[in-house]
């Protein structure tokens, strides 16, 4: 699997890049960024995926965005700012390239292909991010587990991954009696299966029938966006 901001780029623009790309393996619960602290290194996920987290108090948090093959995680440093904003935690272990922040700016200035393909991901990026913010305060918890497995399961390339229902609590905002319930009520109806921290999703045309709109608007966002 591989990035789509990196595929969009010419080959010849993309040669130049690659020479400071380096592969590296991310581990699930990995931290990459913690907010107020200087962004080292940008990544754009192969086969991982990174969330996007904002602290709501001193023990919660909760997931405002996600970032998978179809984009970076380190977005703030396009935008001028060297420090990240929020907590980007590895949900899903896997493969990335990543980029020391120095010579990325530096390419990011002379690249325009990579400039234009990371403004468009910036854009659906954030279309997410609201999407995320209006989903999680007026949907329901079956509705909005069922995004979320959608948006990850589309992300990962993968009908199966490592879950707690502990993580899925932080992720979603929910108490765990909540997602016990939601994910209860998706395995009843044969759309997962889940054990020993394993969730398996059976039927993704079941699970998006039981999804908010919000999965679709924002895989729509991301489909205009890459052209």
């Amino acid at each position: 699997m591989g990035n789509r901001v990196l595929a969009s780029i010419p080959t010849k623009d993309f040669r130049r890049l690659e020479r400071d790309l380096e592969p590296v393996t991310l581990g699930f619960g990995q931290v990459l960024y913690e907010p107020r602290k200087a962004i080292r290194h940008v990544y754009f996920p192969l086969g991982c995926l990174v969330s996007l987290l904002t602290a709501v108090d001193k023990r919660r948090t909760l997931e405002v965005g996600m970032v998978g093959n179809e984009g970076m995680a380190g977005m703030p440093f396009i935008l001028g700012m060297g420090v990240s904003g929020v907590r980007a935690l590895v949900q899903g272990g896997g493969d990335a390239l990543r980029m020391a922040s120095a010579p990325f700016r530096i390419e990011f200035d002379r690249n325009r292909p990579l400039r234009d393909a990371l403004y468009r991901y910036t854009y659906a990026l954030m279309a997410q991010i609201s999407q995320t913010a209006a989903c999680n305060r007026f949907h329901d918890a079956e509705a909005r587990l069922a995004r979320w497995l959608l948006m990850t399961r589309d992300r990962v390339g993968s009908d199966e991954f490592l879950l707690t229902q502990e993580f899925l609590a932080h992720m979603l905002g929910l108490r765990r009696e909540g997602v016990t319930e939601a994910a209860g009520a998706l395995r009843k109806r044969g759309l997962i299966s889940y054990s020993r921290g394993s969730l398996r999703v059976l039927d993704a045309k079941g699970l998006k029938a039981s999804s908010c709109t919000c999965y679709q608007i924002v895989k729509s966002v991301f489909d205009r966006a890459q052209g």
